[in-house]
């Protein structure tokens, strides 16, 4: 008796207020100074999926600049992590902030100064996102995809304004192996003549992991660029374990031999952010750049927040950074949630340069999770031809990072590294990912006519 009356209150909220316009937020004085809209969207068997969404008005022109759906990596972190510490309008003041009492700022390098962007809790079971049958709460790598289109599909019919802006698909970090997957559903629904036709130009990816083997084994190489193991430990292991250093034969014993000498140099190091310090994510000391959790689990977790929020009330009993019964790590199996069953999405994006797909790929060149150079061994295996060759990029005068660019029959992959910059890029260097994707996208402004 009491399932049924719980799923008949599940019913009822479901066919009330489905999106509103946020005009004030606790912790931020005075009315938004932009446009900020959340909701559920209804997915699957009769609606058994509510996916919560933000979407976040271009400051500059919402009628024409580019719309972006916006992926957080984990898989399982809230997308309101990656709004209130990387690429959202708002960010906490550290200063300011004690105890429960969360205050709020802007922050000057917010993607939404340039573009549309919906932040989603995908998938469902991450955020404010909920299942309503125990069947709707199961996902994997590729229904991810499949689910990411259709969220997609039915929040422009929601939102028909919306529907020729040009599309974009992004993400960070685990996303590098889901977000190719989704435009090419896109592409793939759109010459089936699925409904709505979307306005799919290209995806943006930050930090990606686009192949487990590939993407880990670099840790490695990078290890060794960094000078965080000596020419000497680096020659031994390369040739005791043939190029194979996390999927190694555990019968290898000089090669296992050599990798414990690696994990001495490497097991303290920050792999976010090499120059920066390891320490407790609860560390309530707000200089750090590795940004307490405490604040968002406080503000996310009062009531006022989610009623403001139009997050619907006696859903969720605790909201979490990460449901960590998704996140991927190392090797992990999969749960009864979630399957990780993409290994790798390089033949995703082979397909996708016959989609006339522009692709950005912006790399920190200190984070250690999916370094860099195994972005470059990637991207190396599509044998595509370079259109612009290896060059350094700018903002305020200054070296930024380095950039190069393949193009091939009116697709293109564009990779540019950011100097300094660590695993959560907007986080480490704001202005600099701002500037790169605010370019990217204003060189292809002409695919909006196409």
């Amino acid at each position: 008796m009491m399932f049924f009356l719980f799923i008949i209150f599940l019913q009822f909220i479901t066919s009330s207020h489905s999106k509103a316009i946020i005009k004030n937020l606790p912790g931020f004085d005075g009315d938004l100074p932009f446009t900020l809209q959340t909701g559920y969207i209804g997915m699957g068997e009769d609606d058994s999926m509510q996916v919560f969404y933000y979407l976040v008005e271009s400051q500059r022109s919402p009628s024409d600049d580019p719309l972006l759906l916006y992926l957080t990596g984990g898989p399982g972190t809230s997308t309101l992590y990656s709004f209130l510490y990387q690429i959202g309008p708002l960010s906490f003041n550290y200063e300011s902030s004690k105890g429960n009492n969360i205050t709020l700022e802007l922050n000057p390098y917010s993607w939404s100064k340039a573009t549309n962007v919906i932040f989603v809790d995908l998938p469902v079971g991450v955020g404010f996102s909920y299942a309503k049958t125990w069947e709707a709460s199961r996902s994997g790598d590729s229904i991810l995809a499949l689910q990411s289109y259709e969220f997609l599909r039915k929040w422009l019919v929601k939102n028909p304004r919306f529907m020729n802006n040009p599309l974009y698909i992004s993400g960070i970090s685990y996303m590098g192996i889901v977000v190719p997957n989704v435009a090419l559903e896109i592409y793939n629904g759109n010459e089936r003549g699925n409904q709505p036709q979307l306005n799919i130009k290209g995806c943006l990816i930050v930090n990606p992991l686009t192949d487990k083997y590939v993407n880990f084994n670099a840790r490695f190489e990078f290890a060794h660029r960094l000078a965080l193991i000596s020419d000497d430990i680096y020659e031994s292991t390369k040739a005791t374990c043939g190029g194979n250093y996390v999927y190694n034969d555990p019968g290898n014993m000089l090669c296992a031999d050599n990798l414990k000498r690696v994990d001495e140099c490497t097991s303290k190091i920050n792999f976010a952010n090499i120059l920066e310090p390891v320490s407790d994510a609860r560390d309530m000391e707000p200089t750090w750049k590795t940004y307490t959790d405490t604040f968002i689990e406080t503000w996310a977790n009062n009531k006022d927040v989610q009623k403001a929020l139009n997050v619907r009330e006696g859903i969720i009993k605790k909201w979490e950074i990460t449901n960590m019964s998704i996140k991927y790590k190392l090797k992990k199996n999969d749960t009864v949630y979630y399957s990780y069953d993409v290994w790798s999405s390089i033949p995703s994006h082979k397909k996708l340069l016959s989609k006339k797909c522009q692709v950005l790929i912006i790399c920190g060149d200190h984070d250690m999770v999916f370094p860099y150079v195994g972005t470059i061994k990637w991207i190396r295996t599509l044998n595509l031809p370079i259109e612009s060759p290896w060059e350094p990029w700018f903002v305020r005068s200054q070296v930024a990072g380095y950039q190069v660019t393949y193009a091939q029959s009116g697709s293109s992959i564009k990779f540019a590294t950011i100097k300094g910059g660590g695993h959560p890029l907007a986080k480490y260097n704001p202005e600099e990912a701002l500037v790169m994707m605010d370019g990217w996208l204003a060189s292809h402004a002409y695919l909006s006519d196409s």
